[in-house]
């Protein structure tokens, strides 16, 4: 194929590679924004984060795997500046611990089916590698993130205070997420904005 058109396969690999990358970043922006953003929002958020790529790119890179905008949302007001409820990254890519129940990552990701789109929240223990707690809804709202922690910490139950590190997708930074975490002895921990490999392992999972 590469011979065809005339371009070296180092080349060729080179722009497969990049657009992966730029990918990886469109994918947490539309995930954090609870699957609403179409391109040229994605594309405002992938230039305020000194991603270099135009806009064309974005939209075929979005419409390449069916990532599209959803209208009659409202969006939540934002003026700049690190926003008030989101937590400071305690993790920072340390993904080991030393006992069961000390740190959790969870995250969010949407599987494509013939109905439409269905979305998979997870809560993963960095101790063992293994889910302790899951949901799975057709809508990506505060419930479904919260439901797969309540499954953690029912089949856990921990005794000590917990770390759970996420994004900062808008289910994540809600009041109500937030207010759940307080009551329940756990400490929230979140990834710098847009950056996926910040929460690595459950990236890595899915």
């Amino acid at each position: 194929m590469c011979k065809v058109v005339g371009v070296h396969p180092s080349g060729y690999y080179a722009w497969r590679k990049e657009d992966q990358y730029l990918f990886d970043s469109i994918k947490q922006f539309w995930v954090e924004s609870g699957a609403v953003y179409g391109y040229r929002k994605i594309y405002d958020d992938m230039q305020s984060a000194g991603e270099s790529c135009g806009k064309n790119r974005v939209y075929r890179l979005m419409r390449a795997e069916g990532l599209q905008s959803q209208r009659g949302y409202k969006r939540r007001a934002y003026y700049g500046g690190k926003r008030a409820d989101v937590a400071d990254n305690i993790l920072e890519r340390n993904f080991s611990a030393d006992k069961p129940n000390q740190t959790w990552v969870t995250d969010i990701t949407y599987i494509r089916t013939y109905e439409g789109w269905l979305y998979l929240a997870v809560v993963l223990d960095l101790y063992s590698r293994q889910i302790v707690g899951w949901s799975m809804q057709s809508w990506m709202t505060t419930a479904i993130v919260m439901d797969a922690l309540t499954m953690a910490l029912w089949r856990r139950r921990p005794k000590d205070e917990v770390i759970v590190h996420s994004d900062q997708g808008s289910q994540y930074t809600s009041g109500e997420w937030r207010s759940y975490l307080k009551a329940n002895n756990i400490t929230a921990s979140m990834s710098r904005r847009g950056n996926c490999h910040d929460n690595a392992v459950a990236e890595s999972f899915f």
